[in-house]
């Protein structure tokens, strides 16, 4: 124990040495951040789950998931698959509520490894999960709630498991939406997913990680959406993701250090889809911002090219992230799709 303590103290002044470079690394936060964290630290928590909740058995995995039910006859399902390391409360309320008011049935549930689902804890690069295991959380998940088929939209790594989904299980999709996604990760002929992105991560969360404690959390979190919408002049909804941290921190299990890893490996492991995605006979839209920094646009480009009938939104000033105010004129778009 006592040699573990001096490791940490090694550590810690090699970091503190190191301070004045990470301290002034990563975005510089909107002015009115500090204001606005301690305004929702202080002040009383919106309820972030209005639903239906529960868990799916998949395999040996308990799946946590919340059902949303419009009011009336509903006219089907929608299932959300959400990205990489990231678990239910990562889609924007107003995309929910969208299909909801709509008269849409809709699903979103926490990834393994985040939120209230299993966090995997003796997992090893030897015996990883692949995209595959993680698309029949998301049949686990329609089993558990009885339903038989669903329109499924998936953002980033989410985006790739809806691929997944539809290929291996095309009874079960009504229609496929893959969001800021890609069919193959590793493809040589187009521009790779952007390292220089997963550095600037790695940075703000040795910035704002180190030292811990929610205030630093969030920041964390603001920091890494900035990065990711990239370029665009869009201003960031600082309060609105101030208050989903701190729910999943105070009310939730908080965020698992580990998965970040798990989902890697997973994306990894799984290789190409083109082959497959050719095979698709469901009706697919890609949607991809033309300003996507992590995962460019021409990987949305070709995913399209290769699925038949495959419609497309390409949307301008838009990053890796969904802006408020395209959600509206994307989810219109997605259940255009539902009619065909």
């Amino acid at each position: 124990m006592k040699t573990l303590k001096i490791i940490g103290i090694i550590a810690l002044v090699l970091l503190a040495g190191s301070a004045g470079y990470l301290y002034t690394s990563g975005p510089t936060l909107p002015d009115n951040t500090e204001a606005v964290i301690q305004e929702v630290m202080t002040g009383p928590l919106p309820e972030m789950v209005q639903g239906e909740t529960g868990f799916a058995p998949s395999k040996d995995l308990n799946i946590w998931y919340e059902s949303l039910a419009p009011k009336g006859t509903s006219k089907g399902a929608v299932l959300l698959v959400m990205g990489i390391s990231n678990d239910a409360l990562g889609w924007p309320p107003n995309f929910l509520e969208a299909f909801v008011r709509a008269g849409y049935q809709v699903i979103r549930y926490d990834h393994r490894g985040t939120g209230m689902s299993d966090w995997i804890k003796d997992w090893d690069s030897d015996h990883a999960y692949s995209l595959a295991d993680m698309a029949d959380d998301g049949v686990a998940v329609l089993d558990q709630l009885g339903i038989q088929k669903a329109h499924v939209i998936g953002i980033s790594m989410g985006g790739m498991i809806a691929q997944e989904l539809a290929i291996n299980h095309p009874d079960r999709i009504g229609s496929l939406t893959s969001i800021m996604s890609s069919g193959d990760v590793e493809d040589p002929e187009l521009p790779k997913i952007s390292g220089e992105i997963a550095k600037e991560l790695i940075k703000v969360s040795l910035k704002y990680g180190i030292v811990g404690g929610e205030e630093n959390m969030i920041k964390l979190h603001l920091a890494s959406r900035m990065i990711l919408m990239g370029e665009t002049t869009r201003p960031l909804n600082v309060k609105s993701l101030s208050e989903q941290v701190l729910y999943n921190i105070q009310r939730r299990k908080g965020y698992n250090p580990e998965v970040s890893k798990q989902h890697q490996a997973a994306v990894w492991l799984s290789g190409s889809r083109y082959e497959k995605l050719k095979t698709l006979r469901v009706p697919t839209l890609v949607v991809h911002g033309k300003s996507d920094p992590f995962i460019p646009f021409e990987h949305g480009k070709k995913c399209a090219s290769l699925i038949p009938g495959a419609d497309t939104l390409w949307i301008a000033d838009m990053g890796h992230d969904i802006p408020e105010e395209m959600i509206n004129p994307i989810t219109e778009r997605i259940m255009e799709g539902f009619e065909r």
